[in-house]
């Protein structure tokens, strides 16, 4: 039996390949990334290596879709709460840096990982 990952392979007109560190590197960027610049790190990291490995685009995507779901989170939080959302942004925060280091992690390790909650409008 063929030992395929369970991932898409890149697309046929990709240009080089990424090895495998290299693949596992760039996913994880694209979850830790988010820590610090929100839904652009992501965003950076899929858009600049998507085409490069199939991996890194499905980790791209996933962490792409979480944070703009976070960015969407952090802007109800400041309209619904009446300005005291402030008081909820560390909350959030909390929420957004934890799943993002697990997904990191699993990342790292090669495995595929899901946000529990996530939209996912990229696909």
């Amino acid at each position: 039996m063929e030992n395929t990952p369970p991932y898409p392979p890149p697309p046929p007109s990709s240009q080089t390949s990424l090895s495998q560190s290299d693949e596992r590197l760039w996913a994880m960027l694209a979850h830790l990334s988010s820590i610090f610049f929100g839904f652009i790190g992501p965003l950076v990291c899929w858009l600049v290596q998507k085409d490069k490995s199939g991996f890194v685009d499905y980790h791209g995507k996933e962490a792409l879709n979480f944070n703009i779901m976070m960015a969407i989170i952090y802007t109800g939080a400041i309209i619904f709460t009446c300005g005291i959302g402030i008081f909820v942004y560390p909350i959030i925060w909390i929420f957004q840096v934890v799943f993002s280091v697990l997904a990191g992690i699993a990342a790292n390790k090669g495995e595929m990982y899901r946000y529990p909650v996530n939209l996912r409008l990229i696909k």
